[in-house]
């Protein structure tokens, strides 16, 4: 079962990655940062690889293997962008709130395309707790702030659709990879398109004039990230990707937690009912599947 710690090591990253990179986005722009991060987070994965000896397996890759970690790459890039242009829109909790439904379409698809069915009626009903979790969690505000929600809203959204298709896409990708090479290579799929929408934007020139402070936070993002995946893909390859998943997005205790140290963001009672629900989801499906 030490995928099952690995899948709660990535949801404990994830959560402070949320945190770190808030702060890393004041002022510098959110293109920019996961193009900064996404290099650190590469750094980080090919360390791993030579202090595992996964290099090795480079030249046994299989070509099936090889295009759907490109293609979980181009979907975790996408997911990137969307989601740190929200982050950069929004609040931390809301946005986060959207990312994790997801996890909701994930499940649904390993449960259809790799026949997890194993305890069906639990996963059922705990992705049911977790969707109506999620909705409890997007708080009405005030008719003030409905016009930034739309602005914000549209970019979590997509983040949520192409994280889904990211878990699915690498659960077949990692099938006989090692997960730290295939975390790496996956990784540079995702830095390529992160400095190509750099550069079709005309925002290289920001590199240069990044906040140092805000570029240190972006860096321990990035480090925090390239952490959380190291766990995630690890506990993908080797447990059920409708079980890694839900306890991945429970990253969001943490995100909570740590919103309202650093950024005074609350949550009402409808939010800590969805929060709850979230968690009993999560906890049914790991528990009893």
């Amino acid at each position: 079962m030490l995928w099952l710690i690995a899948a709660v090591g990535s949801a404990v990253f994830a959560g402070l990655t949320s945190i770190l990179a808030k702060c890393g986005i004041r002022k510098t722009d959110s293109d920019v940062a996961t193009a900064l991060r996404t290099v650190v987070v590469l750094l980080f994965a090919w360390v791993m690889v030579f202090l595992t000896g996964a290099q090795k397996q480079l030249p046994a890759i299989d070509t099936r293997s090889l295009l759907f970690l490109i293609l979980s790459g181009i979907a975790t890039g996408a997911s990137w962008l969307c989601y740190f242009r929200a982050l950069s829109l929004g609040d931390v909790n809301r946005v986060v709130a959207i990312d994790k439904s997801s996890t909701v379409l994930s499940v649904l698809l390993a449960i259809v395309l790799f026949r997890e069915t194993s305890n069906l009626a639990v996963k059922l009903v705990g992705t049911a707790l977790l969707g109506v979790g999620i909705f409890l969690m997007l708080e009405r505000k005030a008719a003030a702030q409905s016009a930034p929600m739309r602005k914000w809203l549209p970019y979590a959204v997509l983040s949520a659709i192409f994280a889904a298709l990211t878990s699915i896409l690498a659960k077949v990708g990692v099938k006989n990879v090692d997960s730290n090479l295939a975390t790496a290579l996956r990784t540079g799929v995702v830095l390529l398109m992160s400095f190509l929408i750099v550069f079709l934007k005309g925002k290289q020139g920001q590199l240069r004039t990044v906040d140092r402070r805000e570029a240190a936070f972006i860096g321990l993002s990035g480090l925090a990230t390239g952490a959380s995946w190291l766990c995630y893909y690890y506990a993908i390859q080797n447990g059920e990707v409708s079980v890694v998943v839900p306890i991945d997005k429970m990253s969001i205790l943490v995100t909570v937690a740590l919103s309202f140290i650093f950024f005074r963001e609350k949550l009402g009672k409808r939010a800590l009912l969805g929060l709850a629900l979230m968690l009993c989801g999560t906890l049914a499906m790991a528990l009893w599947s």
